[in-house]
């Protein structure tokens, strides 16, 4: 039963929308395909519908899709919102978006600094019965209601602030994730010289402690000694600051122009919507793979890679009881497969309504789970070399944070016999399409709720904006300090935001609107049966096992370093307001649903708002019928 099944049930509301609706469908033969103009001209005189519906229906006061003709109610959004050329796009599209540089970049560091193996287990813990599970439940609410990140909230109106913080966390992983592609573009240009430039000492930015990458050349010769991918990497890339008390520093103007051709190439993705961004999907998520495999078989032939490996794959028991490792553990999974961040609720809106997203969301978070453990067994792979050559233990080999990818990936590329020039372009191409895939899926979300709120402006002049205001907050990551608030908003504005605004997104939806309600839906949308799987994971275990890791790793809380050393403490101060203002807008959401609510008193308001509004529905006049009935049979 919903925790608020006490409230007076919209039956009747039901009951008069399905008379008004089989009018509005008679209408509609009338007119066989009205058109915006012609609605706007027999708008201006508001029957008892729109009076029902009031000025808080978003449908109908901005969106346009649903309009009034006196007494009728019409729902145009089925010739309003586009779909998918294909339905092969909407699955690679999604496969792009969570098979990105959250499973080779963000997997092998969050691994690496969560012990190995240790990291494995409560990582596919995790995802069986959190990852999974929410991700087809956030795919589920946007093909049920075709609507995006934010207007599924109609579920819950008193929690519509959730998709905003939603959005505002997403922002944030956005505006840091495009710095890392501007990276891969650098490496990409520079994969086009003679010799490729990590892989020697260049006594312009090399100290002492420089050993080439490339060669069989042990490092224990020399004490502390670093390869050559990493001193380029830090000090050449980034010109690293090991220090932040002093600023930032300026941006660097080669990874400026990278980070602006990055987002020039993200807004060629998304002008058109999906029907440019699926396109793009092919190649986006299946190039990749070739890559991957390409390198794994070349790191298995180096002395050192199986001890890499078995580190990888060697779980440490006594690890599962830290808090620590599970926190990251779900941050990881929420990172990878892109939940709780409104864009899968956009990518499924896009879908038609009996689209078969149960088998799609099998076949993703398969194939997410399966490319992090690849790019686990080629990253570990490589440290173990590493550490073979430096004749040491695999936690000394390098430094953890982006550079991991950076570092050992380059490394690996420095020892191909044959053309690695040709390894490291096609490598650098990987990363910034997995890049482009994950960040176009991100930032779509971001637009669509921005259109969906301001139906007013042009799509395509949003995306431009957007893609601006990208591109001036990225020039911060690529400062000399940029990778320290690269690490702080990723802690606090991703992993944090995220984590806490997906436990209040279960608990209403499955505990307000209720788990019953939730199931019926989706069996009538898919003409399934859902399992107890389903039901066990949403009702009890994802809200009641993410809130105890939330308390317990907010009791030993640990604040996010760089190499050891800890932030300014104005910096952590800064921190701690991304998540500030994400869960502000729950409340001022809230407050909001209740004033946009037409209850006779306050307290009639508010319950009001816990309530689904009677836009929650299938947005098919065919399917809706379908849906009232079913739901006065049960």
């Amino acid at each position: 039963m919903s925790l608020w099944s006490s409230i007076p049930s919209k039956e009747l509301v039901d009951s008069k929308n399905a008379k008004e609706n089989h009018s509005s469908s008679n209408f509609h033969q009338q007119l066989k395909h009205p058109r915006v103009g012609l609605l706007k001209r027999q708008i201006s005189k508001p029957g008892p519908v729109q009076q029902e519906f009031g000025s808080d229906d978003e449908d109908v006061s901005g969106r346009s899709s649903v309009a009034l003709i006196g007494d009728v109610h019409i729902d145009i959004s089925s010739t309003d919102r586009k779909q998918w050329s294909n339905p092969v796009e909407f699955l690679l599209s999604c496969v792009s978006m969570s098979v990105g540089l959250g499973n080779v970049w963000r997997f092998p560091t969050t691994a690496y600094e969560n012990g190995g193996g240790a990291f494995l287990i409560p990582y596919l813990i995790v995802l069986t019965f959190i990852g999974r599970p929410l991700y087809f439940m956030e795919l589920a609410l946007g093909q049920f209601s075709s609507f995006g990140g934010v207007k599924t909230w109609k579920i819950v109106p008193a929690f519509k602030g959730v998709g905003f913080g939603q959005s505002f966390g997403t922002w944030a992983i956005v505006t840091y994730y495009v710095s890392l592609m501007a990276i891969t573009v650098f490496y990409f240009v520079q994969s086009f010289s003679s010799v490729l430039p990590w892989t020697i000492c260049d006594p312009v930015w090399s100290n002492d402690l420089c050993v080439d990458s490339s060669g069989n050349s042990s490092f224990n010769k020399i004490p502390n000694a670093q390869s050559s991918s990493e001193q380029y990497f830090y000090k050449y890339v980034l010109n690293h600051y090991d220090s932040i008390d002093d600023g930032i520093g300026l941006p660097d103007w080669r990874l400026a122009l990278c980070l602006l051709f990055s987002w020039v190439i993200l807004f060629l993705t998304l002008y058109r919507g999906v029907q440019s961004s699926g396109k793009v999907a092919y190649f986006t998520a299946l190039f990749p793979y070739v890559v991957l495999i390409t390198l794994l078989v070349r790191g298995l032939t180096l002395p050192g890679s199986f001890t890499g490996i078995m580190y990888f794959i060697t779980p440490k028991w006594e690890k599962l009881l830290e808090a620590k490792v599970w926190y990251n553990a779900v941050v990881q999974s929420f990172f990878s497969m892109g939940v709780g961040q409104g864009a899968l609720q956009m990518f499924s809106s896009f879908n038609d309504f009996k689209h078969p997203i149960y088998r799609d969301a099998w076949i993703i978070s398969l194939a997410d789970t399966f490319t992090s453990l690849l790019a686990g067994c080629t990253i570990f792979g490589i440290l173990g070399y590493l550490a073979h050559e430096l004749n040491t233990d695999i936690e000394s080999v390098v430094r953890s944070g982006s550079g991991l990818a950076f570092i050992s990936y380059p490394d690996i590329i420095a020892k191909f016999d044959f053309a690695p020039q040709v390894f490291a372009v096609l490598f650098f191409l990987m990363l910034f399409t997995l890049g482009v895939g994950s960040a176009a899926g991100m930032t779509g979300g971001v637009i669509t709720v921005i259109c969906d709120q301001f139906p007013i402006l042009k799509k395509q002049y949003v995306t431009l904006a957007i893609c601006i205001i990208g591109f001036l907050i990225g020039l911060v990551y690529i400062t000399p300090g940029g990778q320290w608030i690269l690490e702080l908003v990723d802690f606090f504005g991703g992993g944090f935001v995220i984590f806490t605004l997906v436990i209040i997104e279960t608990i209403a939806i499955n505990w307000i609107y209720g788990m019953p309600n939730l199931v019926r839906d989706i069996n009538f949308m898919l003409d399934m049966n859902l399992g107890i799987y389903w039901k066990f994971c949403w009702a009890f275990f994802i809200p009641v096992s993410l809130s105890s890791i939330l308390i317990y790793s907010m009791v030993e809380l640990s604040l996010p370093t760089v190499g050891g050393v800890s932030f300014p403490y104005i910096a952590y101060v800064c921190g701690w307001m991304l998540p500030a203002i994400a869960l502000s807008f729950i409340p001022i959401g809230f407050i909001h649903a209740v004033y946009c609510s037409h209850g006779s008193t306050v307290i009639e308001s508010v319950r009001s708002t816990f309530r689904a509004k009677p836009t929650w529905r299938p947005k098919k006049d065919t399917y809706y019928k379908e849906w009232l009935l079913m739901k006065k049979e049960l």
